[in-house]
C-alpha cells in the first residue's frame, strides 16, 4: 500500500465544470445526500473545499453553513483544509467532497475535521473510486487533474482508527457520463465512480461498562465472604454459650 501523504503540491479544481462530467457528479451528490441531510442537527456546518460549496445543502436543518476555502471571493471563512480556522469541537457536521483527492496529507485533513467536530459530530465524505470506469482511465489528460483514488477499505480505515461509525455508504454513478445510472448501478455498486460515506463520531468510556461491572463484583466478593465468616462465627459462639 502506498503511503498517503506526498510532498508534492496538487492542484486542486476551483469549479466542477473544469472537471470531466463535473456537472454530472455535481447533481449526483447533491441528490444522494438528500435523505442523510435530516439526519443532521445542531448550530454550525461547515463545507471543505472548493467542490463542496456548489453541493446543494438547504435541506439540511443546520442553517448556520460556512464555506471554508482559499478564493476569497467564493468562501465565507479563508482557510486551508488541512489547518482549519475554526475551534475545537465547535462544529456539528461537515461535508468534505473530493477534498482528499488533490490533498497532500489526505490524514491530516480527516485529523483536522475531527478536531473540530463535536462529540458525535456527522461527517460526509466523498471521494472517487479507483475500482471504477473512471478509475481505469483516470490517465486521460484533463479527465481529474491528477487526483488520486482511495478504494472503499482504505477510506473506511482511517475513519475507524479516528473512532468514526460508518451510518451508512453509496458507491453511485456506474457511468461517469450520467448522473442516474439506475440498473446498473443497482446490479454493480462497488463499481461506481463514487464513493459516498455518512460517518458519526463516537466517544467510548476508558472502561465498558460490563467490565466495569465485573471487575467492581471482583472487589466486593472478598468482603462479602469475610462477612459470612464473622457471621458465621458469631453463631458459633452463640452456640457455645
Amino acid at each position: 500500500m502506498k503511503i498517503a501523504k506526498i510532498s508534492r503540491s496538487l492542484s486542486s479544481p476551483s469549479q466542477w465544470h473544469e472537471l470531466r462530467w463535473g456537472r454530472q457528479f455535481q447533481t449526483l451528490i447533491s441528490d444522494e445526500i438528500q435523505p442523510w441531510l435530516s439526519k443532521l442537527y445542531g448550530s454550525h456546518f461547515i463545507k471543505i473545499g472548493p467542490l463542496s460549496h456548489s453541493i446543494d445543502t438547504s435541506r439540511c436543518a443546520i442553517s448556520h453553513q460556512v464555506r471554508i476555502g482559499n478564493d476569497i471571493t467564493q468562501v465565507d471563512l479563508v482557510g486551508d483544509k488541512d489547518k482549519l480556522p475554526v475551534m475545537s469541537k465547535s462544529i456539528d457536521a461537515c461535508l468534505i467532497t473530493h477534498a482528499l483527492a488533490w490533498s497532500k496529507d489526505p490524514h491530516q485533513v480527516l485529523r483536522e475535521v475531527d478536531r473540530v467536530l463535536v462529540d458525535d459530530g456527522w461527517m460526509i465524505l466523498s471521494e472517487f473510486n479507483p475500482f471504477s470506469l473512471l478509475g481505469l482511465v483516470r490517465a486521460w489528460p484533463g479527465l481529474v487533474n491528477k487526483a488520486r483514488f482511495y478504494p472503499k477499505s482504505r477510506l473506511i480505515d482511517w475513519l475507524s482508527l479516528l473512532n468514526y461509525e460508518i451510518v451508512s455508504y453509496r458507491a453511485t454513478q456506474l457511468l461517469p457520463w450520467r448522473s442516474q445510472t439506475g440498473i446498473l448501478t443497482r446490479h454493480f455498486p462497488s463499481l461506481g465512480c463514487n464513493h459516498l460515506i455518512l460517518a458519526r463520531k463516537r466517544t467510548y468510556p476508558l472502561t465498558l461498562a460490563k467490565k466495569r461491572a465485573s471487575a467492581q463484583g471482583a472487589r466486593l466478593r472478598p468482603a462479602v465472604n469475610v462477612s459470612r465468616q464473622i457471621c458465621s462465627l458469631g453463631d458459633h459462639h452463640e452456640a457455645d454459650k
